[in-house]
């Protein structure tokens, strides 16, 4: 069964697209720790992280207690980084390989990001989530 672009968006608002993987969705995270979940965006599997970095951060609830915002190697930019420091937050994020200036980070703090992979590991024990049954973005019960 084919999406149709006139029924339901088309691939791009349905979160699905091609990648090196094959046809696939990203869940982006913004997390506060391994059992909680502030806020999931979906895009399609060939989206990098770093166009998304404003649609989840601006989805965050306000926490005035927050000092780190550690982040993979996808979130690694010099925009992304001076937005975090002008929220006054940390970040701890490890440079990309290709970047020019290497940016010192701190790696204790980088460790805590064990915590959202540990998240995505209990997201995908839920079957419906890791096999993607529900092929759209919004699935309509009726």
């Amino acid at each position: 069964m084919r999406l149709g672009p006139e029924k339901n968006g088309g691939q791009a608002a349905q979160a699905l697209g091609r990648s090196r993987g094959g046809f696939s969705t990203n869940i982006h995270a913004g997390c506060l720790d391994e059992k909680t979940s502030a806020t999931l965006e979906l895009t399609s599997g060939a989206r990098h992280d770093a166009p998304v970095f404003e649609a989840v951060f601006a989805q965050l609830p306000a926490m005035p207690q927050l000092t780190y915002a550690v982040m993979n190697k996808g979130y690694d930019s010099d925009q992304i980084r001076q937005d975090l420091q002008s929220r006054e937050l940390v970040p701890v994020i490890p440079p990309k390989r290709n970047r020019k200036k290497p940016i010192i980070y701190d790696t204790e703090q980088y460790q805590l990001r064990e915590q959202v992979e540990r998240f995505f590991n209990k997201l995908k024990q839920f079957r419906r989530i890791a096999t993607r049954y529900e092929k759209l973005r919004r699935s309509k019960r009726s």
